[in-house]
């Protein structure tokens, strides 16, 4: 009897598993077409801006930023205006995004960094890069959170610097799904890391 209630359980577990592993799979094909509607002005943009060969970091950056959704596709009003809702159309999002990036790039070679540096400094902003550099030149989540925490935090009023859940893969394993309170995403990059890997595997299928 407790066998055969051991492979029922065992049965619904798997199904579940699989539904899920299913809908994911799903949601995550329709972000990607959706993100692949402007591989063109993405291509174009690149190019005009000098790193051609960072594509698929843009449109990682369109993954996780939008999803593909909305005019300001790679929310980059705030980098662009100083402030939230400037952007009305995705040509001016992907020019203004991807100019950002290009500039966090030069920033972070000049300064010996790497590119998830740079990556994570399209969250965190310019700064970021100068942190990094003085301690190691590369992106880690330790620097991460400490910039997040004792840095970009408190400038922008949290001094108490108070927490609030997130949730995410990495975030789980790494602190239990916690960010700062106006302190950015110091998953940031490795959350970009994973989406340019989702578009590296998928790219045949569109």
């Amino acid at each position: 009897m407790f066998k055969k209630i051991s492979k029922f359980l065992l049965k619904i577990i798997v199904l579940i598993v699989l539904i899920g592993v299913m809908v994911t799979g799903y949601r995550n094909y329709q972000i990607l077409k959706r993100v692949h509607q402007y591989d063109a002005i993405v291509a174009q943009t690149v190019k005009k801006y000098q790193i051609q060969d960072q594509k698929q970091l843009a449109q990682a950056i369109i993954f996780t930023e939008s999803k593909g959704r909305g005019s300001d596709i790679m929310q980059s009003s705030e980098s662009s205006y100083g402030q939230q809702n400037k952007i009305a159309t995705s040509d001016e999002s992907i020019d203004a995004g991807v100019n950002f990036l290009a500039q966090a790039i030069k920033k972070a070679k000049d300064a010996d960094c790497d590119i998830w540096t740079a990556v994570q400094a399209y969250n965190f902003g310019l700064d970021y890069v100068d942190y990094v550099a003085k301690n190691g030149g590369k992106n880690t989540l330790k620097l991460a959170e400490s910039y997040s925490k004792n840095v970009l935090s408190p400038i922008l009023g949290n001094e108490e610097q108070t927490k609030y859940r997130y949730w995410g893969l990495q975030s789980i394993f790494y602190n239990g799904g916690f960010l700062y309170h106006n302190g950015g995403n110091l998953f940031y990059a490795d959350v970009v890391k994973m989406n340019e890997k989702k578009i590296n595997w998928t790219n045949f299928l569109f």
